[in-house]
């Protein structure tokens, strides 16, 4: 590649501004050890606990087997182009996202930051989940497991109420984790466990990020491998629990009425498009790293296909432990009604089975109406395709349902190590890649780069998000992270990588691009990629943000689901006025950065124009 760039610029007497910079950059710029680091550093990043309790619970919602159709379309249209194009800017500028953007052209620079703001905001909160890791993985050495039984309550003469009404691993989860108010508006004080474990997350990031790629490049062949092993190994127990059949059934039985449904395909193309981590500025960071000469788009097919393979192996995994927990529910609802049954009715013991648990219920119906009106309110419904049916997503998956399953298998305290230990390399795993997209233009600048060491920009932009972190250890905790999970990221992304398309294609032009990768990479850019970047991913992009923008419009009052301790469930309430403030702020703070950053280029640009003209 070297050679190629050398050749080009004996021939080209005036060589443009990128391609000073990029050979500046190469002669200083730290590299990857090798090609191999590069790869584990992106399939580290891009496979995250989205892999792990999204993408099941899109396939439980949209059709089981038949959402992976508009699954692998929206990979091949939407996913691998838009992969490959970040990393090609990444290598091709050799800058974070800042530094890439601005050398394309100084009106973009703005891109770049507002990666940067939205990296620094998914950093604040997604580390909160490391540290509800770290946690549950504490309490996951005790016999039995502490979310395995209710406690007992104060005066010890039976359970806990809440506990009672909720479960165990929902009481667990609420109040022993959480310890959650009950509502966004009380927001308690920190919570000095909670704080302790985000504390103790942030240094291990920090440990890992020390010494930028030297160390990180190290770290990732353990955060991306060990997830795999512990995956295989719950593969293996999985598929010899007792009604894991039943899950695997209910994946793959597809449901094609679904591919007629278009939030099934709104759906599938969101979970590529946040799966891949697109937007962020940490594949571009990661890409500047590379050797110019690195194959790109070879690595782009690579990462693309093995992060869309984790998820269906891991749906795999989680809906043969889902249906062992479907079964093991189902069946336990049959025996209490047997049970019931049994004793109301003075029946033999062994007489009543689940085959003839519906035949005998008519036979006592018609023969003792009566007396079994009076039993039938507390006669359950039992439904395994009940059971089946209900899906859950996000926290709720990792540390209620998960937990549900793992407290009823046999060596309890194995399995759930096993498991909240692969969430943990999952998390870290990402969160090298986020830490990247903001240290990389912080370290790539001269002026913060003169004054601080790498080790110390590293350490004051964790103690910073440790230190706003703390907002959600507090009582209310959880519910600001439902804000940031859900506002912080979703149209800022979609505007920041449309942007990044429209940028690389009409300003940067793609002809030019396409020489230029033809140059590094001695591989000539083929018809697919450039119609993808030119028309069907940005033309999709816009449909996707469409659709957000207009969903949150006509959703009308924002809502958020509260945890009513009285109950022993959530319940659905409205924002507060305040807290519809911060989701407003949270998306105009990184949306706005595009178009003021361009502004105040212009304006620069033209006071510097009006400054330096000749006086009359």
């Amino acid at each position: 590649m070297r050679l190629a760039i050398k050749r080009r610029a004996s021939c080209d007497q005036r060589p443009g501004p990128v391609e000073e910079r990029a050979r500046d950059m190469e002669k200083t710029r730290p590299q990857w050890g090798n090609p191999l680091q590069f790869v584990f550093a992106c399939i580290s990043y891009a496979v995250g606990l989205g892999n792990v309790w999204r993408f099941p619970y899109l396939c439980q919602m949209y059709g089981g087997g038949s959402f992976l159709v508009p699954y692998i379309i929206m990979l091949i249209v939407e996913g691998m182009p838009l992969l490959y194009l970040e990393l090609a800017v990444g290598q091709r500028m050799r800058q974070g996202s800042i530094g890439a953007w601005r050398t394309i052209s100084p009106y973009l620079s703005g891109v770049g930051v507002a990666s940067v703001v939205v990296s620094f905001f998914l950093s604040m909160y997604y580390n909160v989940i490391n540290a509800w890791g770290f946690w549950y993985l504490f309490h996951s050495f005790q016999d039995p497991l502490p979310w395995s039984v209710c406690p007992l309550n104060s005066n010890r003469t039976g359970y806990d109420e809440e506990c009672e009404k909720a479960s165990s691993t929902q009481y667990f989860w609420y109040r022993k984790t959480l310890n959650i108010s009950p509502s966004i508006q009380e927001n308690g004080g920190v919570q000095w466990e909670p704080a302790l474990c985000l504390t103790l997350a942030w240094l291990m990031v920090y440990l890992c990020i020390l010494r930028g790629t030297e160390s990180t490049g190290k770290v990732v062949y353990f955060t991306a491998s060990m997830p795999y092993c512990v995956l295989i190994i719950y593969l293996v127990r999985g598929l010899t629990l007792h009604g894991a059949t039943n899950g695997l059934m209910y994946m793959f039985t597809p449901k094609m009425e679904q591919l007629a449904n278009p939030k099934a395909w709104i759906n599938a193309a969101t979970q590529i498009f946040f799966s891949l981590g697109l937007g962020f500025g940490s594949l571009i960071a990661f890409a500047s790293y590379n050797e110019p000469s690195n194959d790109c788009q070879k690595h782009a097919v690579i990462v693309s296909i093995i992060n869309s393979s984790t998820s269906i192996f891991a749906s795999i995994v989680t809906f043969s432990i889902y249906g062992f927990k479907a079964t093991f529910n189902y069946e336990n609802c049959l025996n209490k009604v047997i049970l019931l049954l049994t004793n109301s009715f003075d029946l033999e013991d062994g007489f009543l089975t689940a085959s003839n648990l519906e035949e005998v219920k008519d036979y006592l119906a018609s023969t003792y109406p009566n007396k079994y009106s009076e039993v039938f309110p507390h006669i359950r419904n039992c439904s395994l395709e009940s059971e089946l049916d209900t899906a859950v997503q996000g926290t709720g998956l990792a540390f209620i349902v998960y937990t549900e399953a793992i407290k009823n298998m046999e060596v309890s305290q194995l399995w759930s190590v096993l498991y909240f230990f692969m969430l943990l390399m999952l998390g870290i795993g990402s969160m090298l890649g986020n830490t990247a997209a903001i240290l990389t233009p912080l370290t790539d600048s001269k002026v913060i780069s003169s004054y601080l060491p790498k080790e110390a920009i590293s350490g004051l932009v964790c103690l910073i998000n440790c230190a706003v972190g703390m907002v959600f250890t507090m009582e209310a905790g959880n519910y600001w992270f439902d804000i940031f999970n859900d506002y912080a990221a979703t149209l800022s992304l979609l505007l920041i990588v449309l942007v990044e398309t429209i940028a690389v294609c009409y300003v940067y032009g793609l002809k030019r691009f396409e020489s230029d990768l033809q140059a590094m990479t001695g591989r000539t850019l083929n018809w697919y990629w450039k119609v993808m970047w030119a028309f069907v991913s940005p033309l999709l992009i816009i449909g996707l943000f469409i659709f957000y923008l207009s969903d949150y419009i006509l959703t009308g009052t924002l809502q958020y689901q509260a945890w009513d301790a009285t109950q022993g469930q959530l319940v659905t309430k409205d924002y507060p006025p305040h807290a519809l403030a911060v989701i407003g702020l949270l998306v105009a703070s990184s949306t706005m950065c595009i178009p003021l950053v361009a502004l105040g280029t212009f304006i620069r640009n033209r006071l510097k124009r009006g400054g330096s003209a000749p006086v009359a």
